[in-house]
């Protein structure tokens, strides 16, 4: 793998994680688009770690508050707001857990990696944001979420399991159905991926760590380091752009991109192989 096709991987990721666009379709698709190999699972594992130093860095008062709260959930006290956001992250985390372990189990994951089924999701689901974000109340706000919505936006991240729905625009989405405002949906969809991503690493460590040596190594820091910079630029942008601008940009983005890949897919042009 050549330097420039890892800090090629390391942008997407680190870029379109938090970004409501799916950064898994966006991956999927990279070695098709560039007629390189698929970058691996080392790689994988080292941009979701940067990924994830990027949010915890960006939301740390709020991590914080849910790590100090985790003694007290476990032992059953949600009588504060830090083990209340602890309990509520947990909640939400299990349909995913439990939806990748079907999808390993029963070996679909492959076949959810085609080009016009990432086409479809990216345009459908982008429609989706947007329906919801036009019609979606702004009446809550993040300290107001409950179990209810733990569940809710649980299951609609379970969705993201499909490539091309994107974990953070379905749980944006998610967050406007339910009457949060713009600000608190991200919010609530960004802390959602701290476990979600931590899960997942803990899934591929053990394979990564059977199978990397010290060039893979060296690759995933740097893989990692990069991915953890464009992450954090990413998470900075839009934050601030959803003070003054709604969804719309990542919607038109999605309907395009969509519909090219639909084109794309039914004529052959490009595949996932």
């Amino acid at each position: 793998m050549s330097l420039f096709y890892l800090l090629l991987v390391a942008l997407v990721q680190g870029i379109t994680e938090f970004l409501p666009i799916s950064s898994s379709g966006h991956l999927i698709l990279l070695p098709g688009f560039t007629g390189q190999e698929d970058q691996g699972l080392v790689i994988d594992v080292a941009v979701h770690v940067g990924t994830l130093g990027a949010v915890v860095l960006y939301f740390w008062r709020d991590v914080s508050l849910g790590l100090s709260g985790i003694p007290r959930m476990l032992t059953g006290r949600i009588d504060t707001p830090g083990s209340k956001l602890a309990f509520l992250l947990a909640v939400a985390t299990v349909p995913v857990i439990l939806g990748g372990l079907v999808l390993v189990m029963l070996d679909l994951t492959e076949a959810l990696r085609s080009v016009t089924l990432i086409g479809w999701t990216m345009l459908l689901f982008g429609i989706v944001l947007y329906w919801a974000d036009q019609t979606g109340a702004e009446r809550k706000r993040s300290e107001d979420w409950t179990l209810r919505d733990a569940i809710v936006f649980g299951l609609m991240q379970a969705l993201a399991l499909i490539p091309g729905t994107s974990r953070s625009g379905i749980t944006i989405t998610a967050g406007r159905m339910l009457g949060y405002d713009r600000e608190a949906s991200a919010r609530i969809a960004m802390l959602m991926s701290i476990p979600t991503i931590v899960a997942s690493g803990v899934i591929l460590g053990a394979e990564v760590v059977a199978t990397a040596d010290v060039e893979a190594a060296r690759y995933g820091a740097i893989a990692a380091a990069m991915a953890f910079v464009a992450a954090f630029a990413a998470l900075v942008f839009m934050m601030r752009l959803l003070r003054s601008v709604s969804f719309t940009p990542y919607v038109i983005y999605r309907v395009v991109f969509g519909a090219v890949l639909i084109w794309l897919g039914y004529s052959g042009a490009l595949t996932t192989a």
